[in-house]
């Protein structure tokens, strides 16, 4: 259900941003220098790509087919977040968003007031800080010890 150009964009996206709109997608994914991006995903593509002699379109196809990409209704894609998060498959999501700013309102506004309802979304922050939110307990203070006055290193 995902469209080719979206497709495409999500796979170019996992190869580091590069545009593959300008290759033939029956040819060969092209070498394509290495992207700080997502190196281990890149690295797998290419792999994949090279074992099972695929094309760009199938490559296009294998990303949109991955079961790490959701697509749906607001309410499919929340399903399946609740699937992975009460199976304990997941303790966290990467949103990618193939454009913007669309597909970041539609998570924004859609997704995640369903999320929510279902007690799987924060509607606030417990802290001020990222150990405040996981709730981690604060490590006991390091360094030196005072100076006593008048003493000298």
């Amino acid at each position: 259900m995902l469209p080719p150009q979206v497709a495409l964009a999500d796979l170019s996206y996992w190869l580091g941003g590069f545009d593959l709109s300008d290759h033939p997608l029956d040819g060969p994914l092209p070498e394509l220098p290495v992207s700080n991006q997502s190196h281990t995903a890149q690295q797998q593509i290419y792999e994949d790509a090279r074992r099972d002699d695929l094309t760009i379109r199938d490559l296009v196809q294998r990303v949109a087919g991955d079961d790490r990409t959701i697509t749906g209704t607001p309410r499919q894609i929340t399903d399946h977040i609740e699937e992975w998060f009460h199976g304990r498959a997941a303790d966290g999501f990467n949103v990618v968003f193939p454009y913007l700013p669309g597909t970041l309102s539609d998570v924004a506004d859609l997704v995640v007031p369903e999320l929510r309802r279902r007690g799987l979304f924060r509607t606030h922050y417990t802290g001020t800080t990222l150990r405040d939110h996981l709730g981690l307990p604060r490590p006991p203070r390091l360094g030196r010890a005072p100076l006593e006055r008048g003493r000298a290193w």
